[in-house]
């Protein structure tokens, strides 16, 4: 019985046989949409160790080949609730990538938004053996960190070492072949609810395809959405979904703080529907033309049309003004951003030294909502769109898919983790490591 680090272990192993046949499939599995997209890589064309990511992972250029989409169903707040639905939706989408790649998947790797997210700052310090740092010293310096009791039922997703000090020297991304006496490190660990990650597998594994790995919605959002002096000086990326809206802090390319509201687009809707009194396809149909957060003095005359085949025609034949639907939409994006604004503040963000905010995600089109949010979160506060990732359909180039293209860059560039490195065995974190996981057995 094997426990979360041989998971994780065995899932990167999986990732790079898939990369050796040259084809992997990301799945973004949220609560309004599944998007899949379908990569092949160019194994000739190894890159190690570009643009100070860690080399160990082994990275390599790709191009998208197949891109789908499909309604979420059976996702709520980000996580999955009717598992039959969402395996419906998830077969639907990977069908559709594959057919359009014209080439099978077996491998998946997923993100997931929600699963109640919680950061940990964990430092480390070993005395180096040799005259240079290796390999095992950086395994021992990850091992020594102390893990903090994070609660039965949840379970380690990322554990990132986001910077190196040798002896008085700090800031070092990868200290292997430098001469020093004593190592620290600094890592973050983000936990989440252990049955989301278990719910997901399940649920990958019932659509017959391997799970090659998971990943934050948040994180992968803000290494495709922030450009690269946004995560060297600190920036924040809040990720607006469906059901869920995500929120990382990035500082020196890392990401040092992750959290989630639950409230997304799909509450906007909600509120829409109630509102109106009418169906929740109707209410998104009338946000997505016609929303807004600020209004004008035009707005007052801008009337909309309802509509409806309920057959009762005066219920049918109604209008709104826009000014209406803005007040309706707006207290809630409000609520939504004071409590971004909130978990911003508990992380300390003020003290970085930029305070770039980058709003991304399908929620984050709403006209009008980078002015509303810079004036509730700071004056900084630009509108993200995925980047650095070529050869994308038009359809899947929109704030939307921001988190669908950053799980390509997780999936070609991944960041070292603690499972990258073979970790003493007597010097396992003893909470976390030593406990066995039963969803691996169950579902491998």
């Amino acid at each position: 019985m094997r426990d979360l680090y041989e998971t994780q272990r065995a899932m990167r192993n999986l990732r790079k046989a898939a990369m050796q046949r040259g084809v992997v499939a990301v799945l973004d599995v949220g609560s309004s949409k599944i998007a899949c997209l379908v990569l092949r890589f160019d194994t000739s064309a190894q890159r190690i160790g570009g643009d100070g990511v860690g080399s160990l992972a082994g990275q390599a250029a790709f191009r998208v080949i197949g891109a789908a989409t499909t309604r979420s169903r059976g996702v709520k707040f980000g996580e999955i609730e009717a598992m039959q639905e969402t395996e419906r939706a998830i077969r639907t989408a990977v069908q559709a990538a594959q057919k359009m790649a014209n080439i099978r998947v077996d491998h998946v790797i997923a993100c997931f938004s929600g699963a109640g997210p919680r950061s940990y700052g964990l430092s480390g310090r070993v005395e180096v053996e040799g005259p240079v740092v290796n390999e095992q010293d950086v395994s021992r310096v990850l091992a020594a960190c102390d893990v903090p009791d994070y609660g039965d039922g949840r379970e380690v997703l990322h554990a990132q070492p986001v910077n190196f000090a040798l002896d008085h020297r700090s800031g070092m991304n990868d200290p292997r072949g430098q001469i020093g006496t004593e190592l620290s490190t600094d890592m973050h660990m983000l936990t989440v609810d252990a049955t989301a990650i278990q719910n997901l597998a399940h649920c990958v594994k019932r659509c017959d395809l391997e799970l090659a790995g998971v990943a934050n919605s948040a994180y992968v959002s803000g290494t495709s959405a922030l450009v690269e002096d946004e995560q060297e000086l600190g920036s924040a990326c809040i990720d607006m979904g469906g059901g869920t809206t995500g929120i990382s802090v990035f500082w020196r390319k890392h990401m040092i703080y992750a959290d989630a509201v639950r409230m997304g687009g799909d509450h906007v809707t909600g509120d829409i529907s109630m509102a109106l009194q009418v169906p929740m396809q109707t209410a998104e149909r009338i946000k997505t033309i016609f929303g807004g957060v600020l209004a004008t003095g035009m707005d007052d005359r801008e009337k909309i049309e309802i509509g409806g085949d309920t057959g009762d025609w005066e219920h049918d034949r109604r209008t709104v003004t826009r000014s209406e639907l803005i007040g309706i939409m707006r207290p809630r994006v409000e609520e939504i951003l004071e409590e971004v604004r909130h978990r911003l503040d508990a992380a300390g963000f003020d003290h970085m030294p930029s305070q770039q905010i980058v709003l991304t995600g399908g929620a984050s089109q709403i006209p009008g909502l980078d002015g509303l949010a810079s004036r509730i979160l700071g004056q900084q506060v630009r509108l993200g769109r995925p980047l650095r990732v070529h050869g994308l359909p038009q359809a899947a180039t929109g704030p939307a898919f921001a988190s669908a293209v950053g799980m390509c860059l997780f999936a070609a560039h991944p960041q070292d983790e603690w499972w990258d490195f073979d970790l003493p065995m007597d010097r396992y974190p003893a909470r976390s490591l030593k406990r066995a996981v039963r969803w691996f057995r169950d579902n491998w």
